[in-house]
């Protein structure tokens, strides 16, 4: 993934292994000495090439990591083990078989969201996607894509409610919503749907690695008005903390520290300004409004 900024349109949307495979490689050729020029005379490329192929902005093919390893002066069981970890972070990920209906910029979302270990998210117009029930899915899908064909419409509401198997992993990710009361009246699909939707809020929020904080209206103006966004954190050191935000051609992809750094700073901000009890009353009162 580039520095700073990177509109996610293109077919090199980044993997989370890919990423990982990128970040060792730099760090390889940099305890080796070697030089960007030296490695990209090595492969006989550009050197703008290998700060791509760290960067983890193209596919990583095997031949190229072997070559690059030989150059770092590595042992062979050091190369085999590279070359595997490529071979792997090439293979398509399960949400692959959806490329019919999903956009290639939300692809590397997928992926960082199946390998994070902390999602933080904030909405201020619907409910995460992780959290939405079949019926609620449908309904927000068919307003983003109205043009769609009721088959491919099915398609999207699967692919959404396969990415929630995640959250009853054994190894779960830590999961935190700050959502806006304004997502609550927003009736998607009708007082049923909503009801429902309500209730999933409530249930889910009793998970112990999931928080739904409601920012109320009376909070008035505050730091995180603005455009949804996921902050992601992994478990591997390779991989730096990154934030997504969606516009509507695209998304934006973001690692530089700073932008990094005010997103999570907005979310702390946000969420202190509801409470756990604040927050499930705020629920119960609007699915009592529904029935």
């Amino acid at each position: 993934m580039s520095e700073g900024r990177s509109n996610a349109s293109s077919a090199s949307a980044p993997t989370v292994l890919r990423m990982i495979l990128g970040r060792r490689l730099q760090e390889r050729r940099q305890e080796a000495g070697v030089s960007l020029d030296e490695a990209a005379r090595a492969l006989r490329v550009a050197p703008l090439t290998i700060r791509r192929l760290e960067k983890a902005e193209v596919a990583l093919k095997p031949l190229y990591v072997e070559k690059l390893l030989e150059t770092y002066g590595a042992d062979r069981q050091e190369t085999d083990e590279f070359v595997a970890f490529a071979e792997r972070a090439n293979e398509p990920g399960w949400w692959h078989t959806y490329r019919d209906v999903l956009p290639t910029w939300f692809s590397a979302y997928v992926s960082l969201e199946t390998g994070a270990k902390t999602l933080r998210t904030y909405e201020p117009h619907y409910a995460t996607g992780l959290l939405q029930t079949p019926e609620y899915a449908r309904s927000v899908l068919s307003g983003g894509f109205p043009n769609d064909r009721d088959e491919d419409l099915e398609r999207r509401v699967n692919l959404r409610l396969r990415r929630q198997a995640l959250l009853e992993r054994a190894d779960a990710p830590t999961l935190w919503v700050v959502m806006e009361e304004a997502v609550l009246h927003r009736v998607v699909g009708g007082p049923q749907v909503m009801r429902a939707q309500i209730e999933r809020l409530l249930e889910v929020s009793e998970l112990a690695h999931v928080s739904v904080d409601v920012v109320p209206f009376t909070a008035g103006a505050h730091v995180g008005a603005c455009a949804p966004f996921t902050y992601f954190r992994f478990e591997e050191p390779e991989l730096p903390d990154v934030v997504y935000s969606e516009i509507l051609s695209g998304a934006m992809y973001l690692d530089q520290r700073s932008d990094v750094v005010a997103h999570l700073e907005a979310h702390n901000r946000m969420s202190l300004l509801t409470s756990d009890a604040q927050s499930r009353a705020l629920l119960n009162r609007m699915r009592k409004e529904y029935a």
